[in-house]
């Protein structure tokens, strides 16, 4: 009988919806010091596995799919057969953003919710190694990744954490190669400008933005945060006008560095600053509009930046998350980068990535995937329009808000259904 066909069976034989919500129950329970509550759960792990037994008598491969009707809904089961069928094998590392990914401001008060984080360790202890790639910094990551999955799953040496947006990498057990400061590697030029950006950036503020914003705690990455409440209209203000100033100061210190490497510089300052506004304007049309809504944007052609300060810009990346953050980074350090570390460090040598992200910097990494055939991408349904129209065009994984264990679902039951094969 045919794959598709057995799933049928499954689906319409059986009272999976009953399953899932015992396998749920006994996967989650909270830890209580109570004898009763201990009985109810031991009574429920009891019915959980009578069911699954009724399942596993019916089935030649019955082990398979009793887990897969305890863990999976009917449409993220034939999702899961429609992914095998198309690339014939298991997802091999989980390579997963954070914020509006695994947990989401408006769905999950901000926690990773419980399911997600046990179907992580479900993946763990089938040696699925999970990379952790976040614009975060380390300490930040570190904190919520012991509370939520535990010292023993961080510190296992199979699990890494791609940090500030692929600027380090850290991979605890791993000797020598535990943690890797990417930035180190950068030519002293792009360095330079970064250490200039910083060392000014709130001494130099207006002393609005000086009120209004804080320093992200980055190693390399320059982040302007604000001091109300992400998404508010107090935050969105703050931020518009945090990356106008963000980008000034950004052409004010390449202007420095041109001037430093060349001897002169060839453009005076107030220049140097419109052609830095009109090439990050001509990059991303949001980063166009916040400089418009200031009055900041110059009316230049950007085909016509000067090359000496295109070859220095096109190296950094300015980027803006409304409500949220202001942002210069390093190019040539990205998530893509970070994760061909990671999974370097991990031992992954022929990847098969499930990639979860909202943002362009988790595109990236979904692009290199699809690119060298080396995994799937999801995105929650708010994710950004080119990083949504990426994972329409290939598997359409989009989940809502606040379920990305949804996904998580779906890629259990492929993995479970490619041992089959």
């Amino acid at each position: 009988m045919e794959r598709y066909d057995l799933v049928y069976q499954l689906y319409d034989e059986y009272d999976t919806k009953t399953l899932r919500e015992f396998q749920e129950f006994v996967d989650v329970f909270p830890a209580v010091d109570s004898r009763v509550a201990l009985e109810h759960w031991q009574g429920a792990t009891e019915e959980l596995e009578e069911r699954k037994d009724e399942i596993r008598s019916s089935f030649a491969a019955g082990e398979t799919f009793a887990e897969i009707a305890a863990r999976a809904t009917r449409d993220q089961a034939f999702t899961a057969l429609d992914l095998e069928a198309k690339y014939g094998r298991a997802v091999n590392v989980l390579v997963l953003d954070v914020d509006e990914t695994l947990r989401s401001a408006g769905g999950t008060d901000n926690e990773i919710p419980r399911e997600t984080l046990h179907l992580l360790t479900e993946f763990y202890d089938a040696g699925v190694p999970i990379v952790i790639c976040t614009g975060q910094t380390l300490e930040n990551v570190k904190g919520f990744a012991i509370q939520g999955l535990g010292s023993e799953i961080v510190h296992s040496g199979n699990l890494s954490i791609v940090y500030e947006a692929g600027t380090g990498v850290f991979t605890p057990g791993h000797g020598a190669d535990t943690k890797q400061l990417l930035y180190e590697d950068l030519e002293e030029e792009i360095r330079t400008v970064f250490d200039d950006v910083r060392s000014r950036v709130l001494p130099e503020a207006p002393e609005e933005l000086r009120r209004g914003c804080h320093l992200q705690g980055n190693e390399f990455n320059v982040t302007m945060k604000p001091n109300y409440e992400t998404g508010s209209a107090d935050a969105r203000e703050i931020i518009d006008e945090a990356l106008v100033y963000l980008i000034d100061l950004l052409a004010d210190a390449v202007g420095d560095t041109l001037e430093n490497g060349n001897g002169e510089s060839a453009l005076d300052d107030e220049t140097i600053t419109d052609w830095t506004r009109a090439f990050y304007a001509a990059q991303d049309p949001e980063l166009r509009a916040v400089l418009e809504s200031e009055g900041s944007y110059p009316d230049l052609d950007a085909d016509a930046v000067p090359d000496a300060l295109t070859a220095v810009l096109e190296r950094i990346d300015v980027a803006y998350y409304e409500a949220d953050a202001a942002e210069i980074g390093s190019l040539e350090l990205n998530k893509v980068v970070g994760v061909e570390r990671a999974l370097d460090v991990l031992g992954v040598d022929d990847p098969f990535a499930l990639v979860m992200g909202d943002s362009k910097s988790d595109l990236r990494v979904m692009e290199w995937v699809a690119e060298n055939d080396a995994g799937i991408a999801a995105a929650p349904e708010h994710a950004s329009q080119d990083t949504l129209e990426h994972v329409l065009e290939t598997d359409e994984l989009v989940f809502d808000r606040g379920k990305s264990v949804d996904v998580l679902r779906t890629v259990y039951a492929l993995n479970r259904l490619a041992r089959l094969s």
